[in-house]
């Protein structure tokens, strides 16, 4: 079902429309609707109130998801193709277990008050400082000298991964009740502590990825047919394995760090573009980020508003609004194949 080549370019700016039209959206939708006559008209009393809370609340809300939705995704797109497994994300390479234990650890043995650094608390720094270590733990794991061996990552990540559960587990036998709630709720993700600073944080490694996925788009493109086949084309196969897996460690971690746990994104959201524009990088890398971050601020909207003034975690929406969709894309696969 994948659309012709000739129309790839015109369904991704359809798409690019689509996710500034969900982020202008998302501006002016919450608990408190607000009007662009109250925002710019400065002779209304609610001006003020409603210009702080469309750009010193939802704005960097807005720009925060859709950053984090596009790396889950383009992590995704990366994984996948690595690893030449459809159920590849970032997790396999124990980002989300080891992001959740520092988390855990952080909420148990400290209070989650800010740490003076872009606003950050310490149970973002926990999270980053732990995904990045299972990380880290899992890539020495797989490697043997120059080698690299995708197998054993592959078995490391699930040993790393276990281990981070187990020890998270512990961390919840001994959180009081305020800590657990607290571990729970980070667990199933949310958006509501983004700044401007957050955004700042997020947006370096989110460019350090799209511009690391794009120079190594034909590689990604080659390494499809194995490795072998790679190295006999002129594939530095080890380089590209490992820039990448680093670049997306870095950026996945400090996504986890600032928005939780969100699933979902990452598994299903490429194969969602590969359905639509086909297995080339070229146009998949582009198009897997664009449709995150769109799906990402429409559950975030969604999760803050379906409740109001209760808040949703946005992964729990996440799951319920992209599982129907994929389900639906991929019967219209079969029906068409």
């Amino acid at each position: 079902m994948w659309i012709t080549k000739r129309a790839q370019p015109t369904t991704l700016l359809i798409l690019a429309i689509l996710l500034l039209g969900a982020g202008v959206a998302a501006l002016f939708t919450g608990t408190i609707d607000i009007g662009l006559a109250s925002l710019f008209d400065t002779a209304r009393p609610d001006h003020q109130s409603a210009r702080l809370i469309v750009m010193e609340l939802r704005l960097p809300r807005v720009l925060l998801a859709g950053l984090v939705g596009a790396i889950l995704a383009l992590g995704g797109v990366v994984m996948q193709a690595l690893f030449r497994n459809p159920l590849a994300d970032p997790s396999l390479i124990g980002v989300t277990a080891g992001a959740s234990l520092g988390a855990s650890l952080a909420i148990v043995l400290f209070s989650a008050t800010g740490v003076g650094l872009m606003s950050l608390t310490t149970v973002s720094v926990g999270a980053f400082v732990g995904g990045l270590a299972a990380s880290y733990l899992v890539y020495q794991l797989a490697k043997r000298g120059s080698e690299f061996s995708v197998s054993t990552m592959l078995l490391a990540g699930i040993a790393i991964t276990a281990l981070a559960g187990s020890l998270g587990n512990l961390m919840d036998f001994f959180a009081d009740n305020a800590a657990l709630r607290q571990i729970s709720l980070w667990r199933m993700g949310g958006l509501d502590s983004a700044n401007f600073e957050r955004v700042a944080v997020v947006a370096g490694p989110a460019l350090l990825l799209m511009a690391a996925a794009l120079h190594y788009r034909k590689a990604l493109n080659v390494m499809l047919l194995g490795d072998s086949q790679a190295r006999y084309l002129g594939i530095d196969v080890s380089s590209v394995r490992n820039s990448l897996i680093i670049a997306v460690a870095i950026a996945v971690c400090t996504s986890v760090a600032m928005g939780g746990t969100i699933a979902f994104i990452g598994l299903i959201v490429p194969h969602m573009a590969r359905l639509l524009f086909g297995p080339s990088h070229t146009r998949l890398i582009p198009a897997a980020s664009v449709l995150g971050a769109f799906l990402l601020i429409c559950a975030d909207t969604i999760a803050r508003t379906v409740l109001a003034p209760v808040e949703l975690p946005a992964g729990v929406i996440t799951a319920l609004l992209g599982v129907p969709f994929f389900l639906y894309l991929l019967n219209r696969g079969r029906t068409h194949a």
